[in-house]
């Protein structure tokens, strides 16, 4: 299992995901599940992944192979006209990949993988795709203005009970900080490092990329902190007014 989060606000595009995979207990390892790529002045591209590691994996180097392939092979992510084009391209490569991995008879729902794709290209805004494992999409808009993958559930609460369209990238990040810890402390499955990335509207350019790890200063200010604030809100809310006999 894994956790990301794509975030959209008035400022730009916010991502963080977590680094742990898992097939059972004894074998957990830490593989990087944000992918970038950028043209400085032109595009900047960011993918994230969950699911099946194999086919993560296989798309995203399928994509990166490509992007360097001789350009009348494929269109490539640092080719397409438009981040709705590239949210395609990412579908079909998904698709074939998964096509590719599961034997004729076998069910391909074990091969499966989602994607959030955002960023923007020269001539558009930055945009904010979540990618299906069938290959079709959605975009984020102002109704539903974040999208999560993986180990969705623990973490989702905080961000819609805090989020605001024109937080700042500090407080944005402390936000996503807030959601992945409550993710951690309830899953094991998802764990640090973190990997967050900052991308500033019409930039084109990475404006802040970090992993924060366990050991992390702030990280660990904002855990202990959110512990101290959620024991402190309890205490202050009025005892149930019943007594049991």
């Amino acid at each position: 299992m894994t956790y990301c989060v794509g975030l959209q606000i008035d400022r730009g595009l916010v991502f963080m995901s977590d680094t742990r995979t898992n097939a059972g207990m004894d074998s957990i390892s830490s593989f990087r599940k944000m992918h970038v790529w950028e043209e400085p002045g032109e595009r900047v591209i960011v993918l994230m992944s969950a699911g099946n590691l194999a086919t993560t994996q296989a798309v995203v180097s399928l994509l990166e192979e490509r992007s360097k392939a001789v350009p009348d092979r494929h269109s490539t992510v640092m080719e397409t006209p438009s981040m709705y084009q590239t949210a395609r391209l990412v579908g079909d490569t998904v698709k074939e990949v998964i096509a590719g991995s599961a034997p004729a008879g076998q069910n391909a729902d074990a091969f499966g993988a989602s994607f959030i794709l955002g960023g923007q290209i020269r001539g558009s805004e930055p945009r904010l795709f979540m990618i299906y494992p069938e290959g079709n999409f959605i975009e984020a808009t102002e109704d539903t203005p974040f999208f999560q993958i993986g180990e969705t559930k623990y973490g989702k609460p905080i961000l819609i009970r805090a989020y605001d369209r024109q937080m700042t990238f500090a407080e944005a990040a402390k936000l996503m900080l807030v959601s992945f810890d409550s993710t951690l402390k309830s899953n094991l499955s998802v764990g640090l490092p973190l990997d967050l990335l900052f991308y500033g509207r019409d930039s084109f350019r990475v404006s802040l990329k970090k992993r924060i790890g366990q050991d992390d200063t702030y990280y660990r200010t904002v855990s202990d902190g959110w512990s101290a604030a959620l024991k402190a809100a309890f205490q202050q809310l009025p005892d149930f007014p019943d007594q049991a006999p």
